[in-house]
């Protein structure tokens, strides 16, 4: 929900090439790894790290995907709060659903909303003990998407149509200094969006055959990257400079119709829905991983209902006390992008390289891994110190 926003800061075309980048970057990320997988007795991404570094390689990985996974639930409330009941970023008020429908009341505060949800959508569902049980929910989630997009295409080209559309800036405005340090606080969001190196040797070993899994990666990265775009410029045509963080906070503006309306509140709605139904999936992946982490030896966490139910319920309140402090997923995808994100996306599958335990790594490959790392420690630092400069500057 922030890729539009990442238009705003950079301009269309730089925008489109980072992305493109940052795609390729993950695609030769991925086949690193899975490159040493096959070489070693590894499994998993946390398996190769500790053939390469030992364990504390393995640790690494655990710790990235717990702070990214729980990261990303975070992120998930807040937008599902921003949707019903609105935000007010820089002091601009933008009104919920809710509250457009029955005006501001104590009930529809996010607070309350976001607890509401938690307590009896995603609480059941997240006490499933098996994922399978998921299976339902995640098609449902799959459908609700695909509907965020159409009405999101459909608004544009009817802005267009009618003139409204605004006009794209192509290349970013450097004014400054501060506005060129400000480029770098883009990256982030879009590294975070293209993480998915630890879902890789899973969905991998349940393909008929392994090497597969690079061809699937490119496909899905190639229409990944699409859809980013394709959102972006649809994002940038609709509300121009006016883009929020999230850009579902957009969507409160008055329509003339009541078509245009619909379509508002619809596309909020479909794409909170949706993101209700992903949260399970995601707390599910987490939960077994701190579990594993904490508790090594224990038995499995789905035959020990104590254990379960504890685990479950901190994930949960600690997901909701940090969506109602920290209303606003810029600065959390910039942590997770500048952090956990860009550790297992690139600098992970780099160091595995340049280790190169099995003996197998190129010249090319030990060039390509360096400047991966490289430039992701470079844009991860730069970010890391204009946020915080930008922050303690506001706050003076």
């Amino acid at each position: 929900m922030s890729i539009p926003a990442t238009l705003m800061v950079l301009g269309a075309v730089p925008a489109f090439v980072l992305i493109m980048a940052i795609a390729w970057l993950a695609e030769v990320s991925v086949e690193f790894l899975m490159r040493f997988t096959h070489s070693g007795e590894a499994t998993t991404y946390a398996g190769v790290m500790r053939e390469s570094f030992g364990r504390v390689g393995s640790v690494a990985v655990q710790v990235c995907v717990m702070i990214t996974n729980l990261g990303c639930l975070i992120i998930y409330l807040i937008i599902i709060g921003d949707v019903l009941s609105g935000n007010q970023p820089d002091g601009s008020i933008h009104l919920g659903i809710l509250q457009e429908w029955f005006g501001v009341c104590w009930w529809n505060s996010r607070e309350f909303a976001l607890l509401f949800i938690i307590v009896f959508v995603m609480l059941p569902l997240v006490l499933l003990r098996r994922v399978e049980s998921l299976r339902f929910s995640s098609a449902v989630s799959v459908l609700l998407a695909v509907v965020f997009v159409a009405i999101s295409l459909v608004l544009a080209v009817r802005a267009l149509l009618e003139g409204k559309a605004k006009n794209p800036r192509l290349l970013p405005d450097l004014e400054n200094l501060s506005s060129f340090f400000n480029l770098f606080t883009a990256v982030p969001v879009i590294v975070t969006a293209f993480t998915f190196h630890f879902n890789v040797h899973p969905i991998g070993s349940e393909l008929a055959k392994p090497s597969h899994m690079i061809a699937a990666v490119r496909i899905s990265l190639v229409l990944c990257a699409s859809i980013y775009f394709a959102i972006g410029i649809f994002g940038y045509l609709l509300f121009g400079d006016s883009i929020m963080a999230d850009i579902l906070v957009n969507f409160d503006r008055n329509s003339d119709t009541a078509i245009g309306s619909l379509l508002n509140d619809t596309v909020r709605l479909s794409y909170a829905l949706h993101l209700m139904l992903v949260f399970p999936l995601l707390n599910f992946s987490l939960r077994a991983n701190i579990d594993e982490f904490l508790f090594p030896r224990k038995p499995l966490l789905a035959t020990d209902t104590p254990r379960f139910l504890w685990l479950t319920l901190v994930l949960l309140v600690i997901s909701y006390l940090a969506a109602i402090a920290f209303p606003n997923i810029w600065y959390f995808f910039q942590f997770l992008g500048s952090t956990s994100a860009v550790c297992l996306a690139f600098i992970f599958p780099g160091a595995i390289v340049l280790r190169d335990i099995h003996g197998i790594s190129t010249v090319k490959d030990r060039i390509v891994a360096g400047v991966m790392i490289g430039l992701a420690a470079m844009t991860s630092t730069i970010a890391i110190l204009t946020n915080i400069f930008s922050l303690t500057g506001s706050r003076s």
